[in-house]
């Protein structure tokens, strides 16, 4: 079969079974079974043995630890303290909890590395503390799924993770590339809630003294060194991503049990159990997704579509866009860990032909693959919010394009400024690049 008609199965089978609702990590490993029934050559043993391989991972092992460590944070009670310690910093401005909820969510980013964990955690906190004080539902529930992004941009990011795992790139220097475009997006962000803040006249608190500040950051102290722990240590040697995800466990263990209290016996099973079943859903959709991608790369699909984009001379900044454009649209349908997998395998040949730095290359994947966690039909981070906000997805859809638009022009500032992302790790550590 040529690489024409293997996409068509794979590709169609796959939405067909996405549209009669079957789950994704399934519909995945369906859509190959045609291929193998088809092609002689093909032995349904191939399907079991590719999957068994991308489990055979070492780094694969920092997913389900990372997930751990940002629930046992949650269990810690550290969204409170982050959010008294946003509150003394930015709560005076116009819209005050709308840029607490901003600026907690580029904090713990920088401690669980996992979306879902930031929206389920600081939404079942700020959406009632913002509806309480009269903010728009359908605004609480938008800037609250759309800040939540922000943990797979800010270090450490378990899609980093994965993108490196998988392609062979620096997990140390995804981390460094990923500091200043989540820095950004904060500031984007609360730009926009200064906007509605004026327009919609949203409350603010009385400035914070100088004394309020520093009490609020002693509390919050331990938990804010944890991203310095991890990436640090990545960064500078001390130990590999996988490593990095069992300290992040230990430490974050330690916070809840020994410093903060929160975590006893009765708490700790539930938080594994908790941690273990999400774990599962992912790791399940890698190994149906890499069969999938191997599928397409023994029939020389990526090979088919270097060829076809020669022809038009794309450069980087050209390919740089229709990298964007690919990720958004797959993430609007599927979890961004096996659009990782098909997507980013299929469009590294082409990035690797114009002359793209991988770091560059998945920096945009990311960020793309960020805005399928608030865009219908997939959307998990709104979701999480409206069942939250006990509001339909269709009711913050408005307020979410809104403030999508910053995220869009950040994206467009990361393609055709590949420095703004390259050149903190070039400066930390060049030997990642």
């Amino acid at each position: 079969m040529s690489a024409g008609e293997v996409s068509l199965i794979l590709f169609g089978v796959f939405a067909v079974l996405i549209l009669v609702r079957v789950p994704v990590s399934f519909a995945l490993g369906l859509a190959c079974i045609p291929v193998f029934l088809i092609d002689p050559q093909m032995r349904p043993i191939i399907l079991l043995q590719e999957m068994w391989k991308s489990y055979n991972s070492f780094i694969l092992l920092a997913v389900p630890f990372f997930l751990l460590a940002a629930n046992l944070m949650n269990a810690s009670g550290i969204t409170e303290r982050l959010v008294n310690l946003a509150r003394a910093s930015v709560g005076h401005l116009p819209g005050g909890l709308g840029h607490i909820n901003v600026m907690v969510s580029m904090l713990f980013a920088g401690i669980s590395g996992s979306s879902t964990a930031d929206a389920a955690g600081i939404g079942s906190l700020m959406i009632p503390a913002m509806k309480k004080q009269g903010y728009d539902t359908n605004f609480a529930v938008a800037i609250t799924a759309c800040s939540s992004v922000m943990g797979v941009i800010i270090p450490p990011s378990i899609l980093m993770i994965v993108w490196g795992g998988l392609m062979s790139v620096s997990i140390g220097g995804l981390f460094l590339a990923g500091v200043v475009p989540g820095f950004l997006m904060a500031v984007f962000m609360m730009s926009t809630v200064f906007v509605y803040a004026k327009l919609r006249n949203y409350p603010i608190y009385k400035r914070s003294s100088l004394i309020e500040f520093f009490k609020a950051l002693g509390q919050a102290i331990f938990a804010l060194v944890t991203p310095a722990i991890i990436v640090g240590g990545i960064v500078f040697g001390f130990f590999t991503p996988t490593e990095a995800s069992v300290v992040a466990v230990v430490y974050s263990a330690f916070l809840g049990a020994v410093v903060y209290r929160k975590i006893g016996l009765k708490e700790f099973p539930k938080v594994l159990y908790d941690s273990a079943r999400l774990a599962a859903i992912s790791l399940f959709c890698i190994g149906t997704a890499s069969a999938f991608g191997w599928l397409l790369a023994y029939y020389r699909v990526p090979q088919a579509l270097v060829d076809t984009m020669a022809q038009y001379g794309t450069g980087i900044i050209t390919t740089g866009f229709i990298v964007a454009l690919a990720f958004l649209v797959i993430g609007m349908f599927i979890d961004a860990i096996p659009a990782i997998i098909i997507l980013g395998t299929i469009l590294l040949p082409l990035a690797e032909k114009v002359g793209m730095h991988p770091i560059h290359f998945a920096i945009i994947g990311v960020i793309s693959l960020a805005f399928g966690l608030v865009t219908p039909p997939y959307g998990l981070c709104l979701l999480i919010s409206c069942a939250l906000g006990k509001i339909k997805v269709v009711d913050a859809i408005k307020d979410v394009g809104i403030i999508l638009v910053p995220m869009l022009i950040l994206l467009i500032l990361v393609i055709l400024f590949p420095e703004m992302i390259l050149f903190l790790p070039r400066w930390l550590a060049p030997e990642f690049l």
